[in-house]
């Protein structure tokens, strides 16, 4: 008789399957289409700890994984374009943990059977994290830590874990960014020392900004997408990639040299990656997708690979890295279309970078905890897209999201605490007088 959780699997794949198979719809901005499921085989290895001082390339650790050995395999162009191989020779990204905050992540899938870890489910406490009704977390996961075996999709960080945490519900979308906030939290508590966020919204909010900062004060590597023109009602950068100290990636175009024109862009993106044509792992088997928030997990996934290089350098350097090996796409240096260019594994694991003391992207002055810039106002959000190959309707986010700041149960909110204290600094002054009055009117 099947479980609970074999119950939920199976509806996962089942709903993820409906996904790829809907009814039609412009498919203006991404195409999950099946592709064939393959066997995929686990295999085990380690990376030789480096001091992260020297930051030198040293010799490679192991001859690159294979590109090719099915067709799924075969279409992961991405893996050529950013030179992914050359970047193996040196990380493989053992040892790291990579909190991907999504729907959710189906550790059941072939490509991730072994890299997923207990996780947490905000949506649904029952769960903790590893099933994944939507598909959009799957893919996620797999782009950043598919295993490094011949079949099916092959993560940027093959021996990356994954720490799944479950804020977007069926629908692909959330209605209160504290719950995203409280994912970063506990993500940064269980050891993550990245943080994927594919998903944001048009709004701010408070809550996150203190999350984020949170991670920040930690050493924590925090990269989100730009967010998609399709899915915004502003061409805004979306919020959290906003934040200053946050790799916000915006998403490129096939051949790498031009911005996709579904990103969304601005002076706050810092990188690019690829975004379009890309083939995805889902629960059941794999789809075609294109969306920013694939881009995403190429950062991420690079990120994992400098930590797993050098395990003691600071989260300021591993962006710095990041930020000064990228390939310069449009006008010379950091511009508001490409940021500094197309993000470049190989070039992050190998080139000669000064040491930073902070994150180059912190440029905003302290007024909080941990100099990574301020907690805007309350505002939207909502989750990164996703719809189905030949224009088949897959799980989008319609429209913006309530995402109103909401005091934590059992506790004051700050104005009314203010005003209390107001009071009784009031109260006490009056007496204080009366006191004072009655003691002279005695004595005289």
């Amino acid at each position: 008789m099947l479980s609970r959780r074999s119950h939920a699997r199976l509806a996962g794949a089942l709903f993820a399957g409906f996904l790829a198979a809907g009814a039609s719809a412009a498919p203006a901005w991404a195409a999950p289409a099946p592709v064939a499921h393959q066997s995929a085989v686990a295999h085990q290895s380690a990376v030789a700890h480096q001091s992260a001082q020297a930051a030198l390339p040293g010799d490679p650790l192991s001859a690159p994984f294979p590109l090719t050995g099915d067709s799924v395999r075969d279409q992961q162009w991405h893996l050529k374009t950013l030179d992914v191989a050359g970047a193996w020779m040196y990380s493989s990204g053992a040892g790291v943990i990579v909190a991907v905050i999504d729907s959710g992540v189906d550790s059941g899938h072939p490509d991730l059977q072994g890299q997923v870890l207990s996780g947490l489910d905000l949506v649904d406490p029952k769960d903790d994290g590893d099933i994944d009704l939507v598909g959009h977390g799957t893919t996620v996961a797999a782009l950043i830590a598919g295993k490094d075996d011949n079949d099916g999709v092959i993560g940027i960080a093959p021996k990356a874990k994954i720490l799944p945490v479950r804020v977007l519900n069926q629908e692909n979308r959330y209605d209160d960014a504290m719950i995203v906030a409280k994912g970063v939290r506990w993500a940064v508590d269980r050891g993550a020392k990245v943080i994927n966020l594919s998903l944001g919204g048009s709004g701010s909010s408070a809550p996150l900004a203190a999350a984020l900062d949170y991670a920040f004060a930690r050493d924590v590597v925090v990269v989100a997408c730009t967010g998609n023109a399709s899915a915004s009602p502003s061409s805004n950068v979306w919020y959290p990639a906003r934040e200053p100290g946050v790799v916000a990636v915006a998403g490129m175009e096939r051949n790498g040299d031009v911005l996709w024109s579904g990103s969304i862009t601005g002076a706050e993106t810092v990188v690019t990656a690829p975004a379009t044509q890309l083939v995805g792992a889902r629960p059941g088997g794999y789809w075609r997708v294109q969306c920013t928030s694939f881009a995403v997990p190429m950062v991420s996934g690079t990120a994992a690979l400098i930590r797993s290089r050098w395990p003691t350098m600071p989260a300021g350097e591993v962006i710095n890295r990041i930020i000064k090996t990228a390939r310069d796409r449009g006008p010379a240096g950091r511009d508001g279309t490409y940021g500094y260019g197309l993000v470049d594994p190989t070039g992050a694991l190998t080139a000669q970078v000064p040491a930073v003391v902070e994150n180059p992207l912190d440029t905003t002055p302290d007024p909080g905890i941990s100099r990574f810039g301020n907690a805007p106002a309350s505002g939207q959000a909502l989750s990164a897209p996703l719809t189905a190959h030949n224009g088949a309707k897959g799980a989008q986010v319609p429209g913006a999201n309530a995402g109103q700041v909401v005091p934590a149960m059992g506790t004051t909110p700050p104005d009314a605490r203010n005003w209390w204290i107001a009071a009784g600094l009031l109260l006490i002054s009056v007496l204080a007088a009366l006191l004072t009055i009655r003691r002279f009117a005695h004595v005289a």
